[in-house]
């Protein structure tokens, strides 16, 4: 089991490497996130039934590191953030519930034996379990009850590394502070460190290393430098959001309001891969730039607050100037319904706000009811180009615009656009990985894509991943701990 001395160390990224690593070896391998908190969101099949769920978008990539299909057991406990309290709360796939902070810390317990059951089914499969923990097990507050540290590790009896970020500073200090607050139960599932991003010449960090050892007695299984690869691979963590854009001058800039409860972020992914393509996410009080040829409203948790806040923001003013100036919009899913003419909530889904005015570029209207939507999709174009992604939402969307569908699934129109195409509306996540579409919609607008295969482009970084993990840390060490359990 990896865990970290905090979030973003790349618990999620190092986890997908071992995974590649050891599955180029023969063994048959499975991730497992026993909590996660995120609202990149990927479907998933739940064992037993035709129905379908949703997990973490991390443990989706790992599952695809393993070359094998995505199931509910791989992340039982998923939590969807919907406000700065609460989250809605996914178990095995399924909406189970929505629960506020103070509330779920004494709910959570009550999922460990279905976390432990899930771990149970992977582990019968497998030669070999990778583990993700979550956060950090320095997180003492969050410990009593806790299921995605040492809560799991000890009650399913699974070693431990201690993951340390470098790049971030301090890791001396991080991981010899973890060791001082673990209780003395909690401590002893340790089995030893990594060390992560590391830049330069390794050998001037060997008595940082040795350092780390004689304060914790624990034994060091390597350093991992700055990989390249990584920045191919999607991003988990809506901390990476917050990293500047390069700013490079590219023939395209697409622009992205960062909504505060923004879902599926890595739907711009295959965008950003484009070599002529520079991706923007506009952070709270900041314009989209008036350069941008292309605005894409992401997916939201929350609908109706974050269309009130893109207003607060005067973003609705700047993508009407924009698309009054010839530029394109794009909104998918949450974003799809807030380029409707108003989004409704009779039944308080989302909370208590019972409609907010949509942007009024597509001539439809959403209202939340009914189940949740989750499933895998196939479809096509208008234009006839196969797509293939997934669709996570709530909420119904009709009205006279869907009278000109974006595409078609199983013959059923979906979508919406616009009388003069600069306007789209979809509920379908992972769009722009279609390649043959993403080209073609690249140069409508100009730009000559030059990112080949978004999918090969993903398995390829993953192996590059596994060679640098195989050379960097002592993978042998990994698998006697882990056969010793």
């Amino acid at each position: 089991m990896l865990q970290g001395t905090g979030s973003d160390v790349g618990k999620s990224i190092l986890a997908a490497g071992l995974c590649r690593l050891f599955t180029r070896r023969g063994l048959r391998v499975r991730p497992f996130k026993p909590q996660n908190m995120s609202n990149n969101a990927a479907v998933a099949a739940i064992p037993g039934s035709e129905e379908i769920g949703e997990i973490g978008r991390a443990q989706w990539l790992q599952a695809l590191a393993c070359g094998v299909a995505p199931t509910v057991d791989m992340n039982p406990v998923l939590l969807k953030p919907q406000s700065e309290t609460g989250s809605q709360v996914v178990l095995r796939g399924r909406v189970a519930g929505t629960a506020k902070g103070r509330d779920y810390q004494r709910l959570k317990e009550t999922f460990l034996p279905a976390v432990l059951e899930s771990f149970g089914r992977l582990a019968s499969e497998a030669d070999l379990v990778i583990v993700e923990g979550a956060g950090s097990p320095a997180e003492i507050n969050l410990r009593a009850g806790d299921i995605a540290n040492m809560g799991f590790a000890r009650a399913a009896d699974v070693p431990v590394i201690l993951v340390g970020d470098i790049d971030r500073g301090g890791v001396i200090a991080s991981l010899v502070g973890t060791h001082a607050i673990l209780p003395e139960e909690d401590r002893e599932m340790v089995a030893g460190f990594l060390i992560n991003k590391f830049r330069g010449d390794v050998s001037l960090f060997e008595d940082g290393l040795a350092a780390i050892t004689r304060f914790t007695g624990w034994r060091s299984f390597g350093v991992v430098p700055h990989i390249p690869a990584v920045a191919r691979l999607p991003a988990e963590d809506s901390v990476a959001l917050d990293r500047p854009a390069a700013r490079q001058g590219k023939a395209l800039v697409v622009a992205v309001p960062r909504l505060p409860r923004l879902a599926n972020f890595d739907d711009l992914d295959p965008l950003v891969a484009e070599p002529e393509v520079e991706v923007v996410f506009v952070p709270p009080g900041e314009r989209l730039p008036r350069e941008a040829g292309l605005v894409v409203i992401p997916g939201s948790k929350s609908t109706i607050a974050d269309l009130l806040f893109l207003r607060a923001q005067g973003w609705d003013v700047d993508i009407h100037a924009h698309v009054a100036r010839g530029g394109h919009v794009v909104g998918l899913c949450g974003g799809y319904q807030m380029l409707g003419r108003i989004v409704r909530d009779p039944v308080g889904i989302e909370g208590d706000v019972p409609e907010a005015q949509g942007l009024g570029l597509l001539d439809v209207e959403t209202v939340m009811e009914g189940e949740k939507t989750v499933r895998a999709s196939r479809a096509f174009s208008a234009e006839g180009h196969p797509l293939t992604g997934y669709e996570i939402h709530m909420g119904r969307t009709d009205g006279p615009g869907r009278a000109r569908p974006f595409a078609f699934m199983d013959g059923r129109p979906e979508g919406a656009v616009s009388a003069d195409g600069r306007v789209i509306g979809t509920y379908l996540h992972g769009l722009f990985a279609a390649d043959g579409w993403r080209r073609r919609f690249l140069a409508r607008l100009g730009v000559e894509a030059g990112a080949g295969s978004f999918e090969e482009g993903v398995e390829a970084a993953l192996d590059e991943l596994a060679e640098e993990l195989e050379r960097h840390i002592d993978i042998e060490a990994l698998v006697k701990i882990a056969e010793s359990r």
